[in-house]
């Protein structure tokens, strides 16, 4: 059943000025469509932005507990309808039905946590030189934030941004992907429906030339936080180089677990294939390399080449499918086109790297997952974040040149290591340059309160999650008040 959606602006559900509409298909029959929504031009962003800045004079003199318990009463409605949202996100996107049970509990655990965070301190009381003065700090909120979210996680990234954003005290613009608008949707729905004031939580849609330049542009944006490719990040902090707008970006990932002769090979096999082929290796913290000692290397490329060759294809919504379609034949193309790219360059495709046939799969955007060995470390498919279910596997014999294997990256996102040995574990920890550290666990799946975020070209100084995350959407102002007599 195709759905056509409005957005919300001002606390009203509007269409574009224009008249102008987008179709979004499903991936896994692309016969289907899934949604219709608004392709809104510059005029539209314009109200957006202004309704925004209303919005924000309301929602900063809310109280922060009665944000909570907004965001609390939000989370409880998305409870209510976590089926019918799971559904349409596997719809839109194309995961299994599994993966988006559980994008639909984390994105419910993202607004419960930060309804709890309201009760924390917000500032300190500090010590003065200066006699009868109390020196304090206090959090006050940014102003207009602007979330700019991708396909991929269509429900859980805007809420990891939003929820933080709100309980702070801020008006949001979210724009989701074109690929994924049906699962915003539902979010601010669950937040409309919980009475949240006009302006405070707007949306907009559109094909990115034509919003964009507005929406980063207009004087009434505070702040970015934005989730997507390192080359689209960087194009955002030149564009507001030399403004006063901070900026958050969580961005591309080629993410590397080392394993050594002692690991538990089969526990690493399942890891790895559980990290690099969930969502069809369509996460941002997806394992994407394998580095693995000599001694171990043809047994292990054996055992995750076994469990790839095991994986179930087919829609998300049908029972027993392990791994979706890829979101589009655009990026379905990308993807086979690097893997063909490392076979010129001479790597080993071990399996797959073609494009998946059969009853239930014709229709859609399908790849078979691929295992490539004999790859450089200087070779695209080591360098590049390819985004889809490609591992690439190269031998090392020692440690050391392990973690140096590891580090040979521009991203910093994740990275493991497995062995039986608690001090390598801790040595490896020590040594790599990455954001998020395992032992002997996926690289993927990181709680709401644990801090989440890259270094280098996987991301900004500021992180997502818990405290941290709330901390970038506030600013910090230092007060001071003298009550001796004054002469």
């Amino acid at each position: 059943m195709m759905v056509e959606i409005c957005n919300l602006v001002g606390g009203r559900w509007v269409a574009a000025r224009g008249d102008d509409w987008i179709e979004r298909h499903n991936p896994a029959d692309v016969g289907e469509v899934v949604v219709r929504f608004p392709a809104m031009e510059a005029p539209d962003v314009e109200l957006v932005m202004d309704e925004a800045g209303t919005g924000f004079k309301t929602w900063r003199q809310v109280g922060m507990l009665e944000r909570a318990t907004l965001l609390a009463d939000a989370a409880a409605i998305l409870r209510s309808r976590a089926d019918d949202v799971a559904t349409d996100i596997t719809r839109e996107m194309g995961k299994t039905i599994t993966e988006s049970s559980a994008e639909v509990a984390a994105s419910i655990a993202f607004l419960e946590h930060y309804a709890g965070l309201a009760r924390v301190a917000q500032g300190d009381v500090l010590a003065d030189r200066r006699t009868d003065v109390h020196t304090s700090t206090r959090r006050e909120p940014l102003g207009v934030v602007a979330l700019i979210t991708p396909w991929n996680d269509p429900l859980l990234t805007p809420t990891r941004k939003l929820a933080p954003a709100l309980l702070a005290g801020n008006s949001i613009v979210l724009k989701p992907a074109l690929e994924t608008p049906l699962a915003a949707l539902h979010l601010v729905s669950a937040l409309f429906d919980a009475s949240v004031p006009p302006g405070v939580v707007n949306v907009v849609t559109g094909r990115p030339d034509a919003i964009a330049p507005t929406l980063l542009e207009h004087p009434n944006l505070a702040a970015v936080s934005f989730t997507g490719s390192t080359a689209v990040g960087l194009e955002l902090g030149r564009r507001l180089g030399g403004r006063t707008v901070r900026l958050q970006t969580e961005m591309g990932g080629k993410n590397a677990v080392l394993v050594l002769p002692d690991a538990d090979l089969d526990a690493a096999a399942q890891a790895i294939v559980a990290a690099g082929c969930g969502q069809a290796g369509q996460r941002c913290t997806a394992t994407s390399r394998i580095v693995v000692h000599a001694d171990v290397h043809d047994e292990l490329v054996g055992r995750i080449v076994q469990r790839v060759e095991q994986l179930v294809l087919g829609p998300g919504t049908t029972a027993g499918t392990q791994m979706g379609p890829l979101v589009s034949e655009e990026h379905l193309t990308a993807v086979l086109s690097a893997v063909d790219k490392a076979r010129g360059e001479g790597a080993s495709v071990v399996t797959g790297g073609e494009r998946a046939t059969g009853p239930a799969l014709d229709r859609g955007w399908f790849m078979k997952p691929a295992v490539l060995t004999g790859v450089g470390q200087d070779s695209g498919i080591w360098q590049d974040e390819v985004f889809g279910p490609v591992l690439v596997v190269a031998p090392v014999d020692s440690f050391a040149e392990g973690v140096s294997a590891v580090n040979a990256s521009r991203y910093g996102l994740a990275a493991g290591v497995f062995t039986r040995d608690l001090a390598a574990g801790h040595r490896f920890a020590d040594a790599v340059d990455v954001g998020q550290v395992v032992v002997n666990l996926p690289t993927s799946g990181w709680d709401v309160h644990v801090p989440f975020g890259g270094f280098r070209d996987s991301g900004s100084a500021f992180k997502e999650h818990g405290i941290e995350g709330l901390r970038f959407y506030t600013r910090v102002k230092s007060v001071a008040v003298g009550y001796g007599t004054q002469g």
